[in-house]
């Protein structure tokens, strides 16, 4: 749907392609390849982006699966986009409309209670409070802590890692690296410092320990608990009794839409609109942005230098840098060619995870869900629809329980799934009185033991699986659904390119994080290969719809192209 903004055909712009060499080419025309293109082309840069699919957008994307839906097929939420991107590419100009929840979460119970959640803090207090005097006294407390643990985040995700120098340099450079690398870690150091030593520790514990112990240490109704650790293992593998899950908590309050600290939105259009505005950013500064091109191999000297790519068809386009959006393994394993790279990075690539335990399924309903614990009287939608409705996760045993099924090699009996309705405030994506639902769903092994995802019946049965434990909560659900679109891992790696099926990139534990991603010594988007680059969310801060990678990748193209001219 968003090929109508390219001015030529995809046919007629890659013949022309290999007529110039080009300062930038672009592998992947996901969120964070287009915001790359961006910035080089703002920089001066002459940039083409090569998209394999017939649409932009990578996992950031809006497609017409079930005629008169359109659906936010991979990614669903927006808050994490970076506020600098936003202003600096003038996105509201391009198109993005952010449209804010309140309330932002919903957790029904069986036994006819339920719990919403928001930015009101009145409302918080009340609900809570329904299950635990204490929590609700203790939940304004949590938040502040984890906002002020963000405010430290947020230096680390807008900055490159303060890597050393992985090339032969001058004395020059090494001595500006150092002088980088120092500023960075002094600002770190400030930071820390205005946190105070206890609150330090906290933030120490917080990263290390597993979401269970940080919850289990601030509140004690198991609904709240549960509604929290969700966060912790959203598009992982991980249990909440994992170590390390804890610091995912933050997403909670990370990010923001429209200035306000930690209030997740729908995109009007669906999540595409992003790419959408991004790229059209990307074509007003003069990039070129062509779908349907597929990237078969890059194209290295004798001297380890990358100077183009060759397409699927044969073609070979030349430019003076390559930047990758694709996956660490797509880029590494299979485009760069045999050989070539250091024996020790292709292990440290390949020994990576890119195991991943999740299925998005995109549902059309004839109707909104009606949920038998809250019956408001509302007479189009109410306060229940707005948010995330977390299904299946009253406690945070019941979130360990579906893990561990898939530990044992199979779907979980009942899944964990976050649903969200975006057709309650974007009209544009559903016809009159019918909804789009996002049901993002765990835990799914990419191999089960059980059967195959390729078996038709297979799938179908697990869809079913998951629209029946809805209707335990929402009778009638099930008898509503029109149609549906399930990507399960094996879905996703192959329609997406998300190896593995991992949404992120690559895992988002401790191990892969800051100076150890990708790998350890290559976190700053540089490569072993001279004029190769990562942008996408496999490098530094990681995945999610941020654009972070995007923005410093191309800010350090631009910084190292103005040394060489």
């Amino acid at each position: 749907m968003w090929r109508r903004s390219f001015s030529s055909s995809a046919a007629t712009a890659a013949a022309a392609l290999k007529h110039k060499k080009w300062d930038a080419l672009i592998i992947g025309g996901g969120h964070n390849g287009l915001t790359a293109a961006a910035y080089l082309a703002r920089g001066g840069l002459s940039v083409a982006v090569l998209e394999r699919r017939h649409i932009i957008g990578g996992a950031a994307v809006t497609e017409d699966i079930i005629p008169g839906f359109k659906f936010s097929r991979c990614s669903y939420l927006q808050s994490l986009l970076r506020p600098s991107i936003i202003k600096e590419l003038d996105l509201s100009k391009h198109g993005l409309k952010l449209l804010k929840r309140s309330p932002s979460s919903f957790t029904p119970c069986l036994d006819g209670r339920y719990l919403l959640l928001g930015p009101d803090k009145d409302l918080n207090h009340s609900e809570i409070s329904k299950f635990s005097r204490k929590d609700a006294e203790a939940y304004p407390r949590y938040e502040s802590k984890l906002e002020n643990y963000c405010k430290f985040m947020d230096l680390v995700l807008d900055s490159p890692p303060p890597e050393s120098l992985q090339h032969k340099s001058s004395l020059n450079e090494q001595l500006k690296n150092k002088i980088q690398n120092s500023v960075f870690w002094a600002s770190c150091l400030r930071q820390a410092s205005s946190l105070g030593q206890k609150d330090m520790v906290d933030f120490m514990d917080l990263l290390l320990s597993p979401a269970s112990k940080v919850l289990n240490n601030w509140f004690e109704s198991d609904i709240l608990k549960a509604t929290l650790a969700t966060d912790a293992v959203i598009g992982s593998t991980a249990s909440v009794h994992t170590a390390g899950s804890g610091y995912v908590l933050l997403h909670h309050v990370m990010g923001e839409t429209d200035g306000d600290r930690g209030i997740w939105s729908h995109v009007e259009g669906g999540m595409g609109s992003i790419s959408k505005a991004i790229g059209n950013a990307a074509m007003e500064a003069g990039a070129q942005v062509i779908t349907n091109v597929e990237v078969s191999q890059l194209l290295v000297d004798n001297s380890s230098t990358v100077y183009g790519v060759i397409l699927a068809d044969g073609t070979e386009v030349h430019s003076s840098v390559v930047l990758s959006n694709a996956t660490p393994y797509r880029t590494f394993v299979e485009l760069v060619p045999d050989n070539v790279l250091p024996d020790d990075f292709v292990r440290a690539i390949k020994n990576s995870d890119y195991s991943s335990a999740t299925t998005k399924i995109n549902v059309a309903v004839d109707k909104l869900p009606q949920f038998r614990s809250c019956k408001l009287d509302h007479p189009h939608f109410g306060p229940q629809h707005v948010g995330t409705i977390h299904i299946g996760s009253e406690s945070m045993e019941e979130i360990h329980s579906a893990s561990q099924d898939a530990v044992n090699g199979v779907p979980s009996r009942r899944p964990i799934m976050e649903m969200t309705i975006p057709s309650v405030l974007d009209k544009t994506i559903s016809p009159p009185g019918k909804h789009v639902i996002n049901l993002f769903v765990q835990y799914t092994p990419y191999k089960p033991l059980d059967g195959d995802w390729q078996d038709h019946d297979y799938r179908e049965s697990f869809a079913q699986k998951c629209f029946t434990l809805i209707d335990e909560y929402a009778p009638g659900f099930s008898t509503s659904v029109i149609g549906y679109d399930m990507l399960t891992p094996p879905d996703l790696e192959r329609e997406i390119g998300l190896k593995g099926g991992n949404i992120f990139h690559g895992a988002m534990g401790l191990d892969s994080l800051f100076l150890m991603r990708p790998v350890k010594r290559w976190s700053n988007y540089k490569t072993p290969l001279r004029g190769l680059y990562l942008c996408g969310s496999g490098a530094h801060p990681g995945g999610g719809v941020m654009g972070a990678p995007g923005r410093n990748a191309a800010q350090l193209v631009l910084q190292d192209n103005r040394k060489t001219t």
